[in-house]
């Protein structure tokens, strides 16, 4: 029978390397997201394999422990996320949680990690609630917010002489925040909202929405929508002859539904983004490496992927902790500099104040090969795209006054 001390010796000897040293538990990593909806292309395998190239490029080890990254399908629902979410912080000790795409999925896994105290970054969840009132010190929005998008395309559309709007709303949190944030933008812009319809999440047929905005007598078409929800719902509406008498708009539009849609039907179109391909040098030469993968170019949720990782992983090599407020301490310290963001601050509220570009799909003619989709616009300051910290109704930033502001002066 074996005894307790001979029961201790064998544990200690049984967690010791051939080196004789103690083996370091591995650095988790965790990636709930849309692996075969709607969002699948835009975040999905591909931001997987994002992650692998951020963990690749670090070395696979920081600080002599291995880093292993685990993923799993949200199925774009929340109460499947926080159970996911749930399990794995309390079983699978991931260190890291990150969520994709859908805003209602990520704010549930939002909410466990608060409780579970464990850092939690959405790469391409775009609900500003994240930053106000559903914010939490465990939560940074990585990549963009609803606010941005309807302050880059809303006012520039208007601008050009959309001036009646009309929406078509994906019916959960992400849709309806889309459409309130631009709808406000338009009205303070001097223009006019003249209807909406909500379409649920996946819908197959957007035939009857159609008719609906047509019949409207707006002269713009605002798809507060994303994903194969945003392209099924462009092409119903250029079968139905709508872009001859209405301006359609893509909100949340990403250079993977241009290219699936093709510059015929998108050409002319505005869309603001936070990051794109060729946005400089650096984003190119990674967009490459990624298409070499993939077999085809990102889109900013997958870059927004790679480099809150990479960032995440960075943080623990400089602290040597992967302990959630030392980490989020240092991220909250010190800028981000690499090929997805210059100089990104993540403020207080856990906003990722990174530069917006409003871009416009080329014509045809202009374009020089299958991923030269655009030209760009004009770029939207962070400060100018999200707003101050000062009008954030985040409630812990609320409670107290802030060192950090968010300013990059």
């Amino acid at each position: 029978m074996r005894t307790p001390l001979l029961g201790l010796l064998f544990t200690l000897l049984s967690a010791t390397a051939a080196g004789g040293q103690p083996t370091e538990p591995p650095i988790r990593i965790g990636f709930i997201t849309d692996m075969s909806g709607v969002y699948a292309d835009g975040d999905g395998p591909g931001g997987a394999e994002a992650i692998r190239m951020a963990i690749a490029d670090i070395g696979g080890t920081v600080n002599g422990r291995k880093v292993e990254l685990i993923v799993a399908d949200s199925r774009n629902k929340a109460d499947v996320s926080a159970a996911l979410a749930r399990e794995w912080f309390d079983n699978q000790h991931i260190d890291l949680l990150i969520g994709g795409t859908n805003s209602a999925a990520s704010l549930a896994m939002s909410a466990v990690a608060a409780e579970k105290k464990k850092l939690f970054i959405t790469s391409s969840a775009g609900a500003s609630a994240f930053t106000n009132e559903r914010c939490n010190p465990y939560t940074i929005q990585y990549t963009y917010s609803t606010s941005g998008l309807a302050r880059g395309t809303g006012a520039a559309v208007v601008k050009q002489g959309g001036s009646k709007w009309y929406f078509l709303t994906t019916d959960y949190t992400f849709g309806h925040e889309l459409e309130h944030d631009t709808a406000a933008v338009v009205k303070e812009s001097g223009g006019q909202v003249l209807g909406s319809v909500n379409t649920p999440l996946g819908t197959a047929d957007f035939s009857s929405f159609i008719v609906q905005a047509q019949n409207s007598g707006a002269n713009v078409l605002a798809l507060a929508n994303a994903g194969a929800d945003l392209v099924n719902s462009l092409k119903t509406a250029v079968e139905f002859g709508l872009t001859k008498t209405m301006t359609p708009v893509g909100l949340t539009a990403t250079l993977l539904d241009i290219h699936a849609l093709g510059l015929q039907v998108t050409q002319g179109m505005y869309f603001t983004v936070p990051w794109f391909w060729n946005k400089n040098p650096e984003s190119e030469a990674w967009s490459k490496r990624y298409q070499a993968k993939i077999g085809r170019m990102p889109t900013y949720g997958q870059a927004g992927d790679y480099s809150a990782a990479r960032s995440y992983l960075n943080a623990v090599r400089q602290t040597g902790s992967t302990q959630a407020e030392t980490v989020i301490t240092w991220l909250k310290s010190h800028p981000v500099n690499d090929f997805f963001v210059h100089h990104g601050v993540i403020r207080a509220d856990g906003r990722m104040m990174n530069d917006l570009t409003l871009l416009q799909v080329k014509n045809p003619s202009e374009s020089a090969g299958p991923w030269d989709l655009h030209k760009v616009v004009a770029t939207i300051p962070a400060e100018q795209a999200y707003g101050p910290l000062s009008a954030s109704t985040c409630p812990y930033v609320r409670q107290a006054p802030q060192k950090h502001s968010g300013s990059r002066s």
